[in-house]
């Protein structure tokens, strides 16, 4: 007799009390700040899209409320039903209970559910359908480490628009560097974990980060550079941003996921204009053509591809290099297009027809290129830093003294023969040369 009443009493626990009114001192509970962050960090992981344990889904509002294998309602619809969402993760039957081979949700994260369900069970977000990495608002980071125990991977440089200081990414921020004697300047916080991309937009005014946690969440920030503020977030997804880039002539922002994605943003509105979605794996780099009618793209895919600018319209589409590709830029004229990746040689191909006109062997895994009329700056695994002359296919130049992977490279702002370039490498070194003669002007590790 106890038994059944303990099995009562449980079962009663979990029926939505939705005749009675809830205590006017609880306060509500909000899906998009309270309960989607709760599937999204303990459940997502075995009921999302790609992997829905038991036909049962939590990636999206919608899909949350549809019922999985057992055909259980997971959200209880009448005072008398059960809501097999709540019955799983009270349960105290390990073989039942969500999530499975891991802790039980806190006693926190369970009343939030129940009374989100007794409340209704309603969705305070403008998209049912949107991802719940889209639906979370927008988070505040916490703050960085004030001292690092040891340095992060340098995967994204930039100079400030004069040409003075030099951004690097850390944890949760940004670190701003005096180029003449390596002082830290600033920090900004309250960016993604780790920084893929970096880019000032044409005014210098706004500088954008590419951000995220791999696997888990992506975003593009906003920061007025001159302040530290964030004035907008735009292109969140479910994965890391991997690289971005400015429009010519036009207020618009490519923003290269993992998700194996490509949004176009507009920066003035923040409006997102279009997904393009012509790659299967992570597109890990964008490139617009000098006049900004044409976009190039490079993905984990083992391909690399060139769309209009204006349409988003699939132009051409590259194979050639058999493994993953990492950078791409588009030469001049807009007719043929250089990209790098895991099978360690530079390929430049045309955009009619997509053939290789030419090969340069590199001797590692190329990275972002960064272009300069004749010039192609080609960051590699192989610990160097390579200037390839375009004009012949030739390895012109050699940055050599890294310890580690050379990841990301940038340039000052209009530099040519005189100016400076930065790299960094995956043991958080900086390394300013000059261009013209290759020789170190000097070197610090990027750590706070």
């Amino acid at each position: 007799m106890k038994y059944v009443i303990v099995i009562i009493a449980a079962l009663s626990s979990l029926l939505l009390p939705r005749a009675e009114a809830l205590s006017e001192d609880v306060p509500p509970v909000s899906f998009r700040s309270d309960i989607a962050p709760i599937l999204l960090d303990r459940c997502l992981a075995c009921h999302g899209a790609k992997k829905a344990e038991g036909g049962y889904r939590v990636d999206t509002y919608a899909e949350l409320l549809k019922p999985g294998d057992s055909g259980e309602p997971p959200i209880a619809k009448a005072a008398d039903q059960v809501s097999e969402l709540l019955r799983r993760v009270v349960c105290e039957d390990e073989f039942e209970r969500m999530p499975a081979e891991s802790e039980p949700l806190t006693a926190e994260q369970i009343e939030l559910l129940k009374n989100w369900i007794a409340a209704g069970a309603n969705f305070d977000g403008e998209d049912p359908s949107g991802l719940l990495s889209l639906v979370i608002p927008a988070v505040q980071y916490a703050d960085p480490p004030q001292v690092y125990a040891q340095a992060v991977p340098i995967t994204a440089n930039v100079f400030s628009p004069d040409g003075t200081q030099l951004v690097t990414g850390g944890y949760h921020e940004l670190a701003i560097w005096n180029t003449a004697d390596a002082s830290l300047v600033r920090r900004i916080k309250n960016v993604g974990q780790r920084v893929f991309a970096l880019a000032f937009s044409p005014d210098g005014r706004t500088l954008a980060v590419g951000c995220g946690e791999p696997g888990r969440s992506g975003e593009v920030r906003l920061i007025d550079f001159g302040t530290g503020e964030i004035k907008g977030v735009v292109a969140r997804t479910n994965d890391v941003v991997l690289d971005l880039a400015y429009r010519p002539g036009a207020d618009e922002l490519a923003i290269a996921a993992a998700d194996a994605s490509i949004r176009i943003v507009n920066v003035a509105t923040l409006e997102e204009i279009r997904t393009i979605a012509s790659h299967a794996d992570w597109v890990t780099a964008v490139a617009w053509s000098d006049d900004g009618t044409r976009l190039a793209s490079a993905s984990r895919d083992k391909s690399a591809k060139v769309y209009d600018g204006a349409s988003g319209e699939l132009i051409a589409s590259y194979t050639g290099h058999g493994a993953a590709v990492r950078g791409v830029s588009i030469l001049a004229e807009n007719k043929q297009v250089v990209s790098v990746g895991t099978d360690g040689k530079l390929h430049r191909w045309n955009i009619d027809g997509a053939k290789k006109v030419a090969e340069v062997a590199i001797g590692g895994e190329g990275y972002k290129l960064i272009r300069n009329g004749n010039r192609l700056l080609v960051p590699c695994s192989d610990k160097r830093l390579l200037n390839i002359d375009l004009s012949n296919n030739t390895i012109s130049q050699q940055y050599t003294g890294h310890s580690d992977w050379v990841l990301a490279v940038c340039s000052q702002t209009g530099a040519t023969n005189d100016g400076w370039i930065a790299s960094g490498s995956m043991d958080g070194e900086v390394r300013l040369w000059n261009t013209a003669d290759t020789t170190l002007v000097r070197s610090w590790i990027a750590k706070p």
